[in-house]
Protein backbone atom coordinates (compact mmCIF):
# COMPACT_ATOMS: atom_id res chain seq x y z
CA UNK A 1 0.00 0.00 0.00
CA UNK A 2 1.20 3.53 -0.75
CA UNK A 3 1.21 6.19 1.95
CA UNK A 4 3.26 9.17 3.05
CA UNK A 5 5.97 8.23 5.51
CA UNK A 6 5.06 9.44 9.00
CA UNK A 7 7.20 11.83 11.03
CA UNK A 8 8.37 11.03 14.56
CA UNK A 9 7.66 13.74 17.16
CA UNK A 10 8.09 13.91 20.93
CA UNK A 11 5.14 15.53 22.71
CA UNK A 12 4.42 16.84 26.16
CA UNK A 13 1.18 15.55 27.59
CA UNK A 14 -2.02 17.60 27.52
CA UNK A 15 -5.68 17.21 28.40
CA UNK A 16 -8.75 17.17 26.16
CA UNK A 17 -12.34 17.73 27.31
CA UNK A 18 -15.40 16.58 25.42
CA UNK A 19 -17.73 13.64 24.86
CA UNK A 20 -16.63 10.00 25.07
CA UNK A 21 -17.71 6.50 24.05
CA UNK A 22 -16.19 3.07 24.50
CA UNK A 23 -15.97 0.95 21.36
CA UNK A 24 -13.85 -1.52 19.41
CA UNK A 25 -12.78 -1.81 15.79
CA UNK A 26 -15.06 -4.75 14.98
CA UNK A 27 -18.06 -2.64 16.05
CA UNK A 28 -16.87 0.36 14.04
CA UNK A 29 -16.59 -1.70 10.84
CA UNK A 30 -20.34 -2.43 11.03
CA UNK A 31 -22.65 0.58 10.45
CA UNK A 32 -25.31 -1.01 12.69
CA UNK A 33 -22.98 -1.09 15.73
CA UNK A 34 -20.63 1.84 15.01
CA UNK A 35 -20.61 4.43 17.79
CA UNK A 36 -18.15 6.98 16.39
CA UNK A 37 -20.47 8.61 13.82
CA UNK A 38 -23.04 9.45 16.52
CA UNK A 39 -20.29 10.60 18.92
CA UNK A 40 -19.05 13.09 16.33
CA UNK A 41 -22.61 14.21 15.50
CA UNK A 42 -23.32 14.84 19.19
CA UNK A 43 -20.01 16.64 19.62
CA UNK A 44 -20.50 18.90 16.59
CA UNK A 45 -23.99 19.86 17.86
CA UNK A 46 -22.71 20.56 21.40
CA UNK A 47 -21.62 23.74 23.17
CA UNK A 48 -18.11 22.32 23.25
CA UNK A 49 -17.80 22.50 19.46
CA UNK A 50 -19.51 25.91 19.35
CA UNK A 51 -16.94 27.28 21.82
CA UNK A 52 -14.09 25.76 19.79
CA UNK A 53 -14.34 28.22 16.90
CA UNK A 54 -10.62 29.11 17.07
CA UNK A 55 -9.53 25.89 18.77
CA UNK A 56 -8.32 22.70 17.22
CA UNK A 57 -10.57 19.68 17.57
CA UNK A 58 -9.22 16.36 18.83
CA UNK A 59 -10.34 12.76 18.68
CA UNK A 60 -8.40 10.99 21.45
CA UNK A 61 -8.08 7.20 21.62
CA UNK A 62 -7.23 6.00 25.13
CA UNK A 63 -7.80 3.35 27.79
CA UNK A 64 -6.98 0.54 25.40
CA UNK A 65 -8.03 -2.88 26.68
CA UNK A 66 -5.13 -4.51 24.84
CA UNK A 67 -4.30 -3.73 21.21
CA UNK A 68 -6.18 -3.00 17.97
CA UNK A 69 -8.45 -5.99 18.70
CA UNK A 70 -9.64 -4.84 22.13
CA UNK A 71 -11.97 -2.08 23.25
CA UNK A 72 -10.87 1.53 23.76
CA UNK A 73 -12.30 4.92 24.64
CA UNK A 74 -12.67 7.73 22.11
CA UNK A 75 -13.10 11.34 23.25
CA UNK A 76 -14.16 14.03 20.77
CA UNK A 77 -13.10 17.33 22.27
CA UNK A 78 -10.91 20.38 22.58
CA UNK A 79 -7.84 21.26 24.65
CA UNK A 80 -8.89 21.43 28.27
CA UNK A 81 -9.05 24.85 29.89
CA UNK A 82 -11.45 26.55 32.28
CA UNK A 83 -13.81 27.47 29.43
CA UNK A 84 -14.11 23.92 28.12
CA UNK A 85 -14.50 22.21 31.51
CA UNK A 86 -18.20 21.60 32.00
CA UNK A 87 -20.01 19.23 34.34
CA UNK A 88 -20.74 16.01 32.51
CA UNK A 89 -17.89 16.36 30.01
CA UNK A 90 -15.24 13.68 29.84
CA UNK A 91 -11.61 14.63 30.11
CA UNK A 92 -8.66 12.55 29.01
CA UNK A 93 -4.90 12.93 29.15
CA UNK A 94 -2.88 12.56 25.99
CA UNK A 95 0.23 11.00 27.49
CA UNK A 96 3.68 12.51 26.85
CA UNK A 97 5.99 10.52 24.61
CA UNK A 98 6.94 9.53 21.08
CA UNK A 99 4.32 9.73 18.34
CA UNK A 100 4.34 8.94 14.63
CA UNK A 101 2.31 11.54 12.73
CA UNK A 102 0.30 10.53 9.66
CA UNK A 103 -1.22 13.50 7.76
CA UNK A 104 -3.57 13.94 4.84
CA UNK A 105 -6.10 16.30 3.36
CA UNK A 106 -9.47 15.58 1.77
CA UNK A 107 -13.18 15.11 2.33
CA UNK A 108 -14.26 14.08 5.83
CA UNK A 109 -14.72 11.38 7.04
CA UNK A 110 -13.20 9.54 4.06
CA UNK A 111 -9.75 11.09 4.59
CA UNK A 112 -9.72 9.93 8.24
CA UNK A 113 -10.63 6.39 7.18
CA UNK A 114 -7.85 6.49 4.57
CA UNK A 115 -5.28 7.61 7.16
CA UNK A 116 -6.28 4.80 9.55
CA UNK A 117 -5.99 2.28 6.70
CA UNK A 118 -2.50 3.66 6.03
CA UNK A 119 -1.63 3.34 9.73
CA UNK A 120 -2.71 -0.31 9.86
CA UNK A 121 -0.70 -1.03 6.69
CA UNK A 122 2.34 0.80 8.04
CA UNK A 123 2.43 -1.22 11.26
CA UNK A 124 1.72 -4.48 9.42
CA UNK A 125 4.70 -3.84 7.10
CA UNK A 126 7.17 -2.01 9.36
CA UNK A 127 9.37 -3.46 12.05
CA UNK A 128 10.89 -0.16 13.25
CA UNK A 129 8.32 1.23 15.69
CA UNK A 130 5.73 -0.58 17.75
CA UNK A 131 2.42 0.97 18.78
CA UNK A 132 2.17 1.31 22.53
CA UNK A 133 -1.66 1.52 22.75
CA UNK A 134 -1.50 4.14 25.51
CA UNK A 135 -2.89 7.19 23.71
CA UNK A 136 -3.36 8.17 20.08
CA UNK A 137 -5.20 11.16 18.69
CA UNK A 138 -6.61 12.81 15.61
CA UNK A 139 -5.97 16.54 15.26
CA UNK A 140 -8.35 18.42 12.97
CA UNK A 141 -6.76 21.66 11.70
CA UNK A 142 -9.52 22.70 9.34
CA UNK A 143 -12.50 21.38 7.47
CA UNK A 144 -10.35 19.10 5.29
CA UNK A 145 -7.05 18.60 7.15
CA UNK A 146 -6.27 15.93 9.71
CA UNK A 147 -3.17 14.49 11.36
CA UNK A 148 -3.27 11.24 13.33
CA UNK A 149 -0.68 10.86 16.11
CA UNK A 150 0.09 7.25 17.06
CA UNK A 151 1.91 6.58 20.34
CA UNK A 152 4.96 4.39 19.76
CA UNK A 153 7.89 2.77 21.53
CA UNK A 154 11.30 3.24 19.93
Amino acid sequence: MSYNEPNLVVLNGFFVSGLSVRTKNTDEFNPATAKLPSLWQQFMASEIAENAVNSKIFGVYSDYESDAEGSYQVTAGVSLNDRTRKPGNSSVEVKPGDYLVFKDQGVMPEVVIKIWQNIWSYFAETQGYQRNFISDFELYSGSDEVAVYIGVNR
